[in-house]
């Protein structure tokens, strides 16, 4: 019997894995744990005899696959992947999914969880500010940026957005302002909302340059991913501009400069929270799941991302 394995790190719920297992042994494929490793080898040992790996946010790079002739498909159980070697699957002809939108609401509700905690100063008792009649900025309008503009319209925002893959159209009928430029939505907006991903082009991107043409009382929130920050630019730019907040589910790697320089207008989860919740752990789980079987037995690549 074939196997599929999962591997985590991070572990899916006990209801995640048990619909990961009903959909894989109901399909005739041995669903395999590998869960809370603590060294690479094991999972090198593991993936020696699998055509599957469904994995979070566990690396998979070219030692893994080398060590996997067997294996067919990877499928990342949420959005991001870019923790998975596209090139070296390629190479190894190991097609490289993700399960986009499974984790949508759940990183949208974060965004404004974050929001509401840091507009209210981190609820130390003093007077904050309300999000009603702001102007919030979605940097990427996809699944979790609509997720975004849905909740926020509930706030009474106004709300804009910029992609540069999504037509204004389209922006438009969902009932939010397109913007022409990422530097145009950082210079309309109190607030901007993160959801890009981390590419050559976006790693990086997000720095002094572009936050320093947010109004003042900017609020800068990052849940998506810690690559696309310029820490040193806007750690820098911070400094400058004691009237900036930076509110984010990824620590960046210069976090106790942050928490040091800028006491009062920086917080970070400890660890990224963005999909961390039962809905969404079930929801990618399952998908992930439903897209393997989906491809070993019918070869559907839908969510092909390699």
């Amino acid at each position: 019997m074939e196997k599929v394995l999962i591997a985590t790190e991070k572990p899916f719920s006990s209801v995640a894995v048990e619909g990961i297992r009903r959909v894989t042994e109901a399909a005739g494929y041995e669903l395999v744990l590998l869960e809370k490793y603590t060294d690479k080898a094991q999972l090198l040992a593991a993936v020696a005899d699998v055509v599957a790996l469904i994995v979070r946010s566990d690396k998979v790079d070219a030692e893994v696959l080398d060590a996997a002739p067997a294996l067919k498909i990877v499928v990342r159980a949420g959005a991001g992947y870019d923790n998975i070697d596209l090139a070296s699957a390629t190479t190894h002809d190991i097609v490289v999914m993700n399960t986009p939108g499974q984790n949508a609401n759940s990183v949208a509700e974060l965004v404004f969880g974050l929001l509401v905690y840091g507009v209210r100063g981190f609820f130390a008792g003093g007077a904050g500010r309300e999000l009603k009649g702001k102007k919030l900025g979605i940097l990427a309008f996809g699944n979790v940026g609509r997720n975004v503009a849905r909740i926020a319209k509930g706030f009474d925002m106004e709300v804009y957005a910029y992609d540069a893959f999504c037509p204004p159209s389209v922006i438009e009928g969902a009932g939010v302002n397109p913007v022409g430029s990422s530097e145009e939505l950082f210079a309309t907006c109190d607030i901007v909302s993160l959801h890009i991903p981390a590419t050559d082009e976006t790693r990086r991107s997000i720095g002094y340059g572009l936050v320093s043409r947010m109004p003042e009382g900017g609020v800068l929130v990052n849940t998506a991913r810690k690559e696309v920050i310029d820490e040193e630019g806007l750690l820098r730019l911070m400094e400058e501009r004691p009237d900036l907040t930076y509110l984010s589910d990824i620590r960046p790697d210069a976090a106790d400069m942050f928490a040091e320089k800028c006491a009062g207008r920086y917080f970070a989860t400890p660890k990224k929270m963005g999909a961390q919740t039962a809905e969404a752990n079930v929801n990618a789980g399952i998908a992930a799941a439903e897209q393997v079987v989906a491809f070993l037995q019918e070869g559907c690549t839908r969510y092909r991302v390699n």
